[in-house]
């Protein structure tokens, strides 16, 4: 206990002979403080982020998903017939293409409004957006959804129903650096219009979206939380840098300074495709080789031993005929072997333990080498090994129009 008093009174003491050294008393700090006004009071980076937000905070929308009673929600029998019944919320924002407003917000946001793989909507379901300047519900249509960036580019039921609000620049988000600013704005919890800021903490995360393929995302220790989804990461000048998409929270908290957002290029290249309608496949936008794979490490050490396969690598399990793989003279699985009292799994056929040089390990390593660090009619050297046999096979890329991927493919 004595120990807790003298730890109490240190700091004040300290204080006071820290005031006494400098020669300042009461009557010269007050002095100071009325100094200050409530511009110059404000450091440069705290006008900068009220700059932002008076730029670019009108463009930011709550977005609202609802099904009418009688259209089969399990929870209809709680409200009166035809009411709109909340199923999810989120952000979004305003932005301009080809000389027209559209909204943009994360595909999962609006997912539970839509039939599957499609961008119509399900009987009963809307979709609404509200704006900070008027909170009159704006009845608003999915235009396009674009699953594997995790994006869904929607527009007003009536253009003339949008308040005055300007849309969001987009920046090139390749010239981002680790370090500088970020601000989010969305929708946390309901809470309408909540910034929140921090800095790009890496760049090329590879984190899974709602698709079936890791996307490099930005990184920020700005915060983000459940319905900040589909709102905007701008940077110091206003300018969308990224779609807040995801968080990692590991011991269940809402956040623990590891949010995600979809690279504003990455809604660039979608846009074409989003604004034509229906739903994007990666495949359209960027080359994929067509396999389905998994690491080596899914078959026990043992079994690797006895096939005399390599101690790293991704084993090709099936090669999608037509493909850039099947072009290219990758091979799949073409037997199966049973372990665990019954139980069959598929022999790997090529493994591919290098492209380029790159050392591959997982999946995920050829979905960031091919997918998005490689354009279409680029030719990579694929390092394979074939019953034992290293071997060396180009694999020139494309892209295609064929949206019938294998599940879990690359």
């Amino acid at each position: 206990m004595r120990r807790s008093t003298r730890l109490l009174t240190v700091a004040p003491v300290t204080i006071a002979l820290s005031a006494a050294a400098v020669g300042l008393g009461p009557a010269v700090l007050a002095q100071n403080n009325a100094a200050f006004d409530e511009v110059s009071a404000l450091l440069a980076n705290e006008r900068n982020t009220i700059d932002v937000i008076e730029l670019a905070g009108d463009s930011v929308v709550a977005v609202n998903v609802a099904l009418r009673a009688d259209s089969g929600s399990p929870f209809g029998r709680f409200f009166a017939e035809d009411e709109a019944i909340p199923q999810g919320s989120g952000s979004g924002f305003l932005i301009e293409y080809e000389d027209d407003p559209f909204l943009v917000t994360n595909f999962h946001v609006v997912e539970s409004a839509l039939e599957p793989a499609s961008a119509e909507f399900r009987d009963g379901a809307e979709i609404s957006v509200t704006f900070p300047s008027d909170e009159s519900p704006v009845r608003v249509d999915v235009v396009g959804v674009n699953p594997a960036f995790d994006l869904a580019l929607l527009q007003a039921l009536e253009e003339t129903d949008l308040p005055a609000a300007s849309p969001l620049a987009i920046a090139d988000s390749d010239s981002l650096e680790v370090g500088q600013k970020t601000i989010a704005i969305g929708n946390p919890f309901g809470l309408a219009s909540t910034v929140t800021s921090g800095i790009v903490s890496a760049l090329e995360r590879f984190v899974p979206t709602i698709g079936n393929v890791p996307v490099p995302m930005i990184q920020t220790d700005a915060a983000i939380n459940p319905g900040n989804s589909g709102g905007p990461l701008l940077d110091s000048a206003g300018q969308l840098i990224g779609i807040n998409t995801a968080l990692i929270n590991p011991q269940g908290r809402s956040f623990a300074g590891l949010g995600f957002a979809v690279p504003s290029n990455l809604l660039v290249e979608s846009l074409d495709t989003l604004e034509t309608g229906g739903v994007t496949d990666i495949s359209s936008l960027r080359p994929r080789l067509g396999i389905s794979a998994q690491p080596l490490d899914f078959l026990p050490f043992d079994l690797r031993e006895e096939l005399g396969l390599p101690d790293a690598g991704v084993a090709v399990i099936e090669v999608q005929p037509g493909s850039v793989a099947d072009k290219a003279g990758l091979r799949g699985s073409e037997d199966t072997v049973t372990v665990d009292e019954g139980f069959e799994i598929p022999v790997p056929g090529d493994v591919i333990v290098a492209i380029d040089g790159r050392a591959i390990d997982e999946v995920e390593d050829i979905t960031e080498t091919v997918t998005f660090g490689a354009e279409a009619g680029d030719e990579l050297d694929f390092t394979v090994v074939r019953a034992g046999v290293e071997l060396d096979i180009q694999v020139r890329l494309e892209v295609t129009t064929d949206n019938a991927f294998l599940a879990d493919a690359s």
